[in-house]
């Protein structure tokens, strides 16, 4: 059984080191023995699934995303969609997210049309407001138990989420739109967060919660052998007690 990570605009979304959630699912695999491969997938270039696959959407500026726009409009945005509603497993960082929603407005007033995958629009910072800055600690709920993410966002635009389950809640930091307590958003096996960091590196269990989805979709019965993240874990509680404690560097 292999695992294809498919990296959606490698070269052009790829934002705050978003790159290091395709090499942390890489590694957490081949040390299991698990076969993996990347293929990066560019604009006019079709998506493939194999059946046991991860589908990653990085951040990126207002003009990756106009640009990508009308490539996602098309036969490809269609693939994306159907390829969620069949229990695939997609991850939306940031521009990606937004990208994942009904449309993302521009500073300029510009709506740019996403994929639909979830019921979501992004619109712009009013006059006056600032950019939604900083480290980030989220509570989320998966499978009946709690736990938690940390990471950084930096966006300018508010996502307001409409029948879509939010991602988890904001602990410390602003998520969505820094009033409503939300961050990202989930449906099926497809999560959209504003958390940079890398992610995935931040957060093993996570990555594993992704690595499994998709594994389990080829053998219902799959379990992961467990990894030592001892360090991966002192490195998380260091950052997670400082923002449970309101502390912002």
């Amino acid at each position: 059984m292999k695992l294809t990570v498919h990296h959606l605009y490698a070269d052009m979304m790829n934002l705050y080191g978003d790159r290091g959630n395709v090499l942390s699912i890489k590694k957490r695999c081949e040390w299991r023995g698990i076969p993996v491969e990347v293929v990066d997938v560019g604009v006019g270039e079709p998506v493939r699934p194999t059946g046991c696959d991860i589908f990653l959407f990085g951040g990126g500026q207002d003009r990756e995303q106009a640009l990508l726009a009308g490539d996602l409009a098309g036969k490809k945005g269609a693939e994306l969609r159907a390829i969620v509603e069949d229990g695939g497993v997609v991850l939306g960082v940031c521009g990606g997210y937004q990208l994942m929603g009904h449309y993302y407005e521009t500073p300029e007033g510009e709506r740019l049309p996403g994929v639909g995958i979830f019921d979501l629009y992004t619109e712009p910072r009013k006059p006056g407001e600032g950019r939604l800055i900083g480290n980030v600690l989220v509570r989320v709920e998966l499978g009946g138990e709690a736990r938690e993410l940390v990471g950084f966002e930096n966006h300018g635009g508010r996502t307001r989420l409409g029948d879509v389950e939010p991602l988890g809640t904001v602990l410390y930091g602003h998520g969505n739109n820094g009033e409503d307590g939300t961050e990202g958003a989930r449906r099926l096996n497809a999560y959209g967060t504003y958390l940079h960091g890398s992610l995935l590196p931040k957060n093993p269990w996570f990555t594993d919660h992704l690595i499994l989805s998709a594994l389990r979709r080829v053998d219902g019965s799959f379990e992961l052998e467990p990894l030592d993240d001892a360090l991966e874990l002192r490195a998380f509680e260091a950052m997670a007690d400082r923002l449970r404690g309101g502390g912002a560097s």
